[in-house]
């Protein structure tokens, strides 16, 4: 009878992974012909794609959110939209509107500019409410209903959106249901003195140079979507499924939070789990992989009680707590 072994840590990696790594390496060292530093926000964004999640960075003016994500998806050979977000945007500025059309005497569709593979919506928390819900279809669905008219997005569609944490005039909160649709929120931080060096050596030595114009093209749409097709092939084990719903369960029932996150935050760990073992090179989840994206995956899907927002306690910290306090499968 054929032994069969089902031990993951015995190496023989069951999905090719090595072209994968390669383009995720490729699209680091294109974008670190510009970005310095923020080696974790660049990671999650690959991550998010991989994944084929969207993404929300938080960080205040300055810190190469928009950049980054722009610089990112000219990696990539795809269509790319722009959205600043302003109070007056209203929701067929962005969807698109139907326009009656003389000559044929008949209504036609516009598309707006989410008909696109990556969008980056930069300052989300500046339209209204109104214009928000507009996108809760397509992020969630990859569709939008337009005039009773089912309108389905190419693959990948993928939304990136910037929000600055500090200025509240003239901003409005996302709704929790909105927050939900995100896979990650990434928390943009300064860059320390060495990284600030060089970002102006960069600047200074790039003179007149765009950005945008020293980035090459590293994959289109068509490997996009195998790689987001491999991460589904990557082994996570029983005992880190419950150890993801463990994680997650205790956001329920935590002291600390008012709301605990829903399993749609179960499953978006347990797929950039996936994703980030396969841009590590392997083809199964460890705990650290869960560790690793846990965070990100949680911080804007629960609400702290108001005793500890008073106090000045930080969701990411809370959580931060709750993932060393489960035990680690062994």
């Amino acid at each position: 009878m054929e032994e069969h072994n089902d031990n993951p840590l015995d190496f023989n990696s069951r999905v090719d992974l090595q072209q994968l790594q390669q383009a995720v390496q490729q699209i680091k060292d294109e974008l670190a012909k510009v970005i310095i530093g923020q080696h974790d926000m660049i990671e999650l964004l690959i991550i998010s794609i991989l994944a084929n999640g969207h993404s929300l960075i938080e960080g205040v003016p300055g810190v190469a959110k928009t950049v980054t994500a722009k610089l990112l998806a000219k990696t990539m050979s795809v269509d790319f939209s722009r959205i600043q977000f302003t109070p007056d945007l209203m929701p067929s500025d962005i969807l698109g509107t139907s326009i009656f059309n003389v000559k044929t005497s008949e209504f036609e569709f516009k598309k707006g500019p989410v008909f696109s593979n990556i969008l980056l919506i930069d300052e989300i928390n500046r339209a209204p409410a109104k214009t928000q819900a507009a996108l809760f279809e397509v992020m969630a669905e990859r569709q939008i209903t337009i005039d009773g008219v089912q309108n389905t997005m190419e693959a990948p569609f993928l939304v990136f959106a910037t929000q600055n944490p500090i200025e509240q005039e003239g901003t409005y909160a996302l709704p929790e249901a909105q927050l939900d649709r995100f896979l990650f929120k990434i928390n943009v931080g300064y860059p320390s003195t060495e990284e600030e060096v060089k970002i102006l050596e960069v600047h200074h030595n790039r003179k007149n140079i765009q950005a945008t114009e020293v980035i090459e093209p590293i994959l289109n749409a068509q490997q996009i979507k195998e790689y987001q097709e491999t991460i589904t092939n990557i082994i996570i084990e029983n005992n880190l499924l419950k150890y993801i719903a463990s994680i997650v369960n205790n956001t329920r029932n935590n002291g600390n939070l008012y709301l605990g996150a829903s399993p749609r935050a179960s499953i978006a760990i347990m797929n950039a789990s996936k994703a980030l073992a396969a841009i590590r090179g392997r083809d199964f989840v460890t705990p650290d992989d869960i560790k690793k994206v846990a965070a990100p995956v949680l911080s804007h899907r629960v609400i702290l009680t108001p005793e500890r927002e008073m106090e000045g306690i930080t969701t990411e910290k809370v959580v931060s707590q709750i993932i060393e306090t489960i035990e680690i499968p062994r």
